[in-house]
């Protein structure tokens, strides 16, 4: 166990190892195809249903395709990283494993305290967007408005996202074959919406919504993106805005890299994997396929259907400009509230796996000590438990408590920065650790890796200053946890003294 103090690395081997302790054993039971059914339901969800319209209309316009596309070559690079990285160390935590045996115990916490950041965060943003998509489905079926919203005095309760929350938790408690099966039926009927979109939408496209491709770059002004809340970069550059223009289509980029997060969800299951050095790198790059053709495919469906202006969130207070709205605009009413229940079962399955992959990351952190060794502990199902139950809880109240503004870009920030780290960590490890059995290995080490870096540093940029901001406060109190308590807690560091004393 080489290194001492904040940079003590733990080995593979002690890694998997420790996946064999009877109290924090997890079941092997998923298969590739399980692992790709898991990329594809938490991929294919909110980046369709709710960012999609929303981006066109107030960043990029038409050239909203050309957003995604950005945003999937950047995510393709750091997939090649985390599909080498989870087939040479499979063992849950994802990022935060592979950190730990690469830079060392603090990066390996902050990475992980990160990684909160991207699903626990995530999954509280999505459950506030299933919760409105819940509110137009009941008025559908029951006539007049629905409210899942509720105020009590001058608090908000959403109480749509509570249910999901508390449903979803239980399912996930129960196993986690059980919760694969139940997104392959969700996520069937998923796509088969987004195949609908695609298929039906076509006839009601209209060239001239394609032009211009790229929009002008707007003004400053107070509908606009200005100060803390325009990119970093069109700051730095001197941009007045970053609503269209090319400035627009970079933080399209960015924000509708949200719509990606989720296949290194895929990573976080390899310790309940059989065969994952061949399932895991299967599981991450084909379902990163399958949802990116769908994506550019969505995206300019819907951008030719309608006008970009008319798809900007400043005409409407609510800000709910989804695919529906494209198709209500053209007179096809039913069709709008085919898409609402498709994105309601779309939506379920995002928020499932995301609270799959943080209690997964929460595991491994509280099986190395650096979160109470209680929330490590597997139940009669072979699933941990209690930290289910906790990663729920505080997910659920952030969901039914608090507003869902700029929570993808605080989810995407962190999720960057986790990229950045995985891609950087299989370079070391080659050289490091070049005797490793390897399942999958990226071509082209460092070129790979490299490009994977500069490229989510691209898009890191391309966020806006208040959202760096925020980051920068969240890593503060994620410094201040582990010196106050993980530091001294560590299992690793625990063991390192014991073998000093002897």
């Amino acid at each position: 166990m080489p290194g001492t103090g904040l940079w003590r690395t733990k080995t593979v081997e002690q890694s998997i190892s420790d996946t064999d302790e009877p109290d924090t054993k997890l079941r092997r039971n998923l298969s590739a195809w399980d692992l790709t059914v898991f990329g594809v339901a938490v991929v294919i969800g909110a980046g369709i249903f709710t960012l999609t319209a929303r981006t066109a209309g107030d960043f990029a316009g038409p050239s909203v395709s050309l957003a995604f596309v950005l945003a999937a070559i950047a995510c393709a690079l750091a997939a090649l990283c985390y599909a080498e990285f989870a087939s040479t160390v499979p063992v849950a935590g994802s990022a935060y494993t592979f950190s730990y045996a690469t830079f060392g115990e603090l990066v390996a916490w902050i990475i992980g305290w990160d990684l909160v950041l991207e699903f626990a965060v995530g999954a509280a943003a999505v459950a506030k967007g299933w919760s409105a998509y819940l509110q137009v489905v009941l008025g559908y079926l029951f006539g007049g408005t629905v409210e899942t919203v509720v105020k009590v005095g001058g608090l908000e309760i959403d109480w749509g996202a509570l249910l999901l929350v508390v449903v979803l938790a239980t399912l996930l408690t129960f196993g986690t074959k059980l919760s694969s099966r139940v997104s392959l039926v969700i996520t069937g009927i998923k796509v088969a919406i987004v195949l609908f979109v695609i298929f039906f939408g076509i006839a009601y496209i209209k060239s001239a919504n394609y032009s211009p491709f790229v929009p002008a770059a707007a003004p400053p002004t107070a509908t606009t993106s200005t100060g803390v809340d325009q990119s970093l970069f069109s700051l730095l550059a001197g941009g007045g805005s970053s609503t269209y223009g090319i400035f627009g289509l970079l933080a399209a980029a960015s924000l509708v890299f949200f719509a990606f997060i989720g296949f290194d969800v895929v990573a976080t299951t390899a310790e309940e994997t059989r065969n994952p050095q061949r399932a895991v790198p299967r599981g991450i790059l084909g379902s990163l396929a399958i949802v990116t053709v769908l994506y550019v495919a969505v995206s300019l469906v819907v951008s030719g259907m309608l006008p970009y202006q008319k798809l900007s969130t400043n005409a409407d207070p609510a800000g709910r400009k989804t695919l529906a709205t494209a198709f209500s605009a053209n007179g096809v009413d039913w069709a709008a509230n085919v898409i609402s229940v498709g994105a309601l079962a779309g939506l379920t399955t995002v928020v499932m796996v995301l609270l799959l992959g943080q209690v997964r990351v929460v595991f491994a952190m509280s099986r190395d000590g650096l979160l109470p060794r209680g929330l490590a502990k597997t139940g009669k199902h072979g699933t941990p438990a209690r930290a289910t139950i906790v990663i729920s809880v505080l997910v659920a109240l952030a969901a039914t408590f608090f507003a869902a503004d700029k929570l993808e870009e605080m989810v995407n920030v962190g999720t960057l920065f986790a990229f950045i780290l995985v891609s950087a960590g299989v370079w070391v490890l080659r050289r490091t650790r070049p005797d490793l059995s390897r399942g999958f290995r990226v071509p082209w080490v460092p070129v790979i890796p490299i490009l994977a870096i500069l490229a989510c540093l691209w898009l890191m940029l391309n966020l806006t200053v208040l959202t760096w901001l925020r980051f920068v406060a969240w890593m503060v109190l994620g410094f201040i946890v582990y010196f106050a308590y993980s530091r001294r807690n560590s299992v690793l560091g625990k063991r390192m003294r014991d073998e000093e004393k002897v």
